[in-house]
């Protein structure tokens, strides 16, 4: 059984999955924008096919893959939430929007990786470790190579020279390592304390400070894949201003980063849409600073019904689910143009140190997150478990077994 989890090569973990949406890297925000609305996905491809700017693109390859096209990045809702969040941008939002998505990509290398669908579970998880967030795998498609050429391109779908792109996640690998969980015994039963995988290293802000504040955070944590912790003056867990959650948002949150408190963030991403007091809120600040671009924007947004609540089976599900158990109250929200997402509220998904490594696996995978709060009985926050923290548990047991 051992030997044959080894064998396993990305090819395996890619059944199923969807070819990726792209768009290229001379697109603009906007046009970034107009994807993101109209897409299941909360992210985004972005690809250069310009074969003379190839050696400064900054991105990664595996294996030797040499294909001219490449994925050069991703980027999501909280990309272009945190780039107008600055003041030049908050001031005429219709020219930030103008501007090429590339000022949206992170700076971090690595992020994206190419790889052949022969690469081995091994080398997956060792790139992985090594900062990539995304592994972006050719796949195998119905359609033919003659009727590939004959298609009509579309601005989302991404066919490099007759072939289809996938990308494969931590989650995809943790999922799939789960699968396979009674391989690992005794170790998936051990403590997250035992194991020595409870991150310090976390980022938080407190209840009443100024959302602004945690632009940076916000940024950093969308790179880590992991959350911004709200905690009160003890270091109590309030909740979290999670990328996740802001990914289900429109691009108008900008403005309410700039004007409430965390504690009050929270609550317009929360609860089936903003309240309309905090929409009154936002509204009368940005007159005050005379932010009367974003205020057109914000306007406009609001009363086009930027924000509504919709209930569905992943809702249903998500209610079902054991979150925290810091209190919190209304239903789960989304965007109109989200409306075939999960979506998550501001509550902060929760264990304890003596919580079982498979305990927090199932627990991020049932909640569509990379990471687990750790918290002592009296919510004081202890630190994070994280994908990548658990990944590399697995390693080195997979090391034993080779």
């Amino acid at each position: 059984m051992a030997v044959r989890l080894l064998s396993h090569e990305l090819s395996d973990l890619c059944l199923g999955k969807p070819a990726l949406r792209s768009i290229p890297i001379t697109s603009t925000i906007a046009e970034v924008l107009e994807v993101l609305k109209t897409s299941d996905d909360n992210f985004v491809s972005v690809w250069s096919c310009d074969h003379k700017g190839k050696a400064s693109s900054g991105f990664e390859s595996a294996g030797g893959f040499s294909d001219d096209c490449r994925c050069v990045g991703k980027v999501c809702m909280v990309d272009v939430i945190c780039y107008l969040c600055k003041d030049e941008n908050l001031v005429s939002p219709s020219v930030a929007l103008k501007e090429p998505v590339s000022v949206l990509l992170p700076k971090t290398p690595g992020l994206v990786v190419h790889v052949e669908p022969s690469c081995s579970l091994l080398e997956a998880i060792d790139l992985i470790l090594q900062g990539a967030q995304n592994l972006v795998v050719p796949i195998k498609t119905k359609l033919s190579n003659k009727r590939k050429q004959h298609q009509k391109p579309s601005p989302t779908v991404t066919i490099h020279k007759g072939r289809e792109f996938c990308w494969l996640t931590q989650e995809d690998v943790i999922r799939f390592l789960l699968s396979s969980i009674g391989l690992f015994s005794p170790i998936p039963a051990f403590s997250i304390d035992t194991l020595g995988i409870i991150s310090p290293d976390i980022l938080t802000i407190e209840y009443h400070s100024p959302a602004s504040a945690a632009t940076g955070f916000i940024s950093r944590a969308l790179v880590d894949q992991t959350s911004v912790a709200v905690v009160d003056s003890d270091g109590t867990l309030i909740g979290e201003i999670s990328p996740f959650t802001l990914a289900c948002c429109d691009e108008t949150v900008a403005a309410a980063v700039r004007t409430l408190s965390s504690g009050d963030l929270m609550a317009y991403i929360d609860c089936g849409g903003p309240p309309e007091d905090l929409v009154r809120v936002v509204s009368a600040r940005l007159k005050e600073r005379n932010l009367n671009g974003m205020l057109e924007h914000f306007t406009m947004s609001m009363s086009s019904g930027g924000f509504a609540s919709a209930s569905s089976s992943s809702d249903e599900e998500s209610m079902t689910s054991p979150v925290s158990p810091l209190p919190r109250s209304g239903r789960y929200s989304r965007s109109m143009s989200y409306s075939a997402r999960m979506v998550r509220r501001s509550e902060a998904i929760v264990c304890h140190p003596k919580s079982s490594l498979v305990a927090v696996m199932i627990q991020a995978i049932a909640h569509r997150v990379n990471y687990v709060w750790v918290i002592e009985d009296d919510c004081s926050l202890v630190g994070i478990v994280t994908f990548s923290d658990l990944l590399k548990v697995f390693r080195e047991h997979l090391e034993t077994m080779a």
